[in-house]
């Protein structure tokens, strides 16, 4: 049963007793502790206070002038980039992917290139034989990098090694799945090991400064696995994107504490490895010499970079009474929907007895609302069969009353396009102002469906 705590306070100069004494130990007077009403304990909490026996922690001020971590460059600018400048010390870093994405081909190039550069940098697999890294480095032409190699699985051995010696500046770990902790029973990959290991290597790189890498698996929805907390204890998760059919991967910071979540890096997969791509519209982009039915160019944006997608529609017309089909990818077919029901209510524009295709070329995934005027030129050209010209770009949101609604970064967007040769432009007219490109506006998408069919 919950017991009151006893206590016994001095009149004279307040000091606290737990028993009671005709003298005051402090101030010496006579007769002047009187029983205090303290407050109700428990034996639990008698025996588990954290009020005190702790040590004191070092408290600083928001404003106090306090060296920040140093980052560190890791050789290649695209992982940087999406990094916001390179690892910082005393980080970890969760990076997950789709199985054969790249993830230990990226990591395994970023840990030579900074050994390279003087770095110490330790690469732990519990998945390959450290021969097995050794001959992939030897492939992708790292094979005199100076990376410290080990294959194994006990987080204890793993912090027994390095804490025995200077703590080096990358330690990765591939994967947290394969990782064991002895003091959590059960098999690698379970939620108890993979919370408990990260905990503690983690807890390793705060306190030695070391940037710890950690590589996580995914689950068949895409989703990283394992506990959900563990993305709540590290400091970055990057995931890696792209489709095992097209050569492009796409490296995109899903939470950053030292930077922006809104940059990407664009890697190709050769047969060296991963190579960075400085113009991705390159990837997106096709090459063609006339013009066809369906197909515009859409100035998409990924953070500050802006990227050239081509968006290709085909619509074919079905025999009365056949239900007709609607296939998208690499865009939102509930946004399709909604586009198609735009341009049969406000502009006349009926889809009822077409099927109805949509593709972002290259694999290219468009999340972006400012696609909707370039999806819907692609409909329309596809629809009437006139080509829209190769030297226009398109780009707009459109609402549900047909208003075509300005977005964010416009000429950004049109000076990419004019760097790739573009020379005309339909837009928002809040945004159709003087530039490089040719830029023709539109209130609403009447006027822009009459502009499309030559009215």
């Amino acid at each position: 049963m919950a017991k009151p705590q006893k206590r016994y306070v001095c009149q004279q100069c307040g000091s606290v007793s737990s028993k009671w004494a005709g003298q005051c130990v402090d101030c010496g007077e006579w007769n002047t502790l009187v029983e205090d009403a303290g407050a109700v304990v428990t034996p639990f909490q008698a025996k588990h206070n954290l009020q005190g026996g702790g040590r004191m922690i070092l408290m600083s001020g928001l404003d106090a002038d306090i060296p920040l971590p140093a980052r560190m460059g890791t050789g290649i600018a695209e992982l940087d980039r999406a990094l916001g400048g390179g690892f910082v010390e005393a980080s970890a870093t969760l990076i997950g992917g789709d199985p054969g994405i790249g993830k230990s081909t990226l990591l395994l190039q970023a840990a030579a290139k900074m050994a390279l550069a003087g770095k110490s940098v330790a690469y732990v697999s519990g998945e390959e034989a450290a021969d097995q890294v050794r001959l992939r480095a030897r492939r992708l032409g790292l094979g005199n990098a100076p990376v410290q190699l080990a294959s194994a699985t006990s987080v204890r051995d793993i912090l027994t090694t390095l804490g025995g010696a200077s703590p080096p500046d990358l330690l990765v770990i591939d994967s947290i799945q394969t990782m064991h902790s002895d003091l959590i029973e059960g098999a690698p990959g379970t939620v108890s090991q993979v919370r408990a290991s990260s905990q503690e290597l983690i807890r390793f790189a705060k306190e030695r400064g070391t940037a710890l890498v950690l590589v996580g698996h995914v689950t068949k929805d895409g989703s990283l696995a394992g506990p959900r907390v563990l993305e709540h204890m590290v400091d970055t998760v990057l995931a890696f994107e792209g489709e095992r059919s097209h050569q492009y991967r796409i490296l995109r910071a899903v939470k950053n504490r030292f930077g922006g979540t809104d940059e990407i890096g664009v890697f190709a997969m050769q047969t060296e490895g991963l190579t960075e791509v400085g113009n991705p519209s390159s990837l997106f982009l096709t090459s063609r010499d006339e013009s066809v039915s369906g197909t515009v160019v859409f100035p998409a944006l990924e953070g500050t970079r802006p990227v050239l997608v081509e968006i290709q529609a085909l619509v074919v017309r079905l025999a009365s009474g056949a239900t007709p089909r609607r296939a998208v990818v690499g865009w939102d077919s509930g946004r399709l929907a909604m586009i198609l029901a735009v341009l049969e209510a406000r502009c006349g524009l009926s889809f009822a007895t077409s099927e109805v295709y949509l593709n972002i070329a290259g694999g290219y995934r468009v999340q972006d609302p400012a696609a909707d005027m370039a999806v819907a030129a692609a409909l329309i050209s596809a629809l009437s069969e006139r080509p829209v010209p190769t030297d226009m770009v398109t780009f707009g949101e459109i609402a549900l009353s047909g208003e075509v609604r300005p977005v964010a970064h416009g000429a950004l967007r049109l000076k990419e396009a004019g760097k790739l040769g573009f020379t005309r432009a339909l837009v928002p007219a809040a945004q159709a102002k003087e530039g490089s490109v040719a830029l023709t506006g539109f209130r609403n998408l009447g006027g822009f469906v009459d502009h499309m069919l030559g009215r």
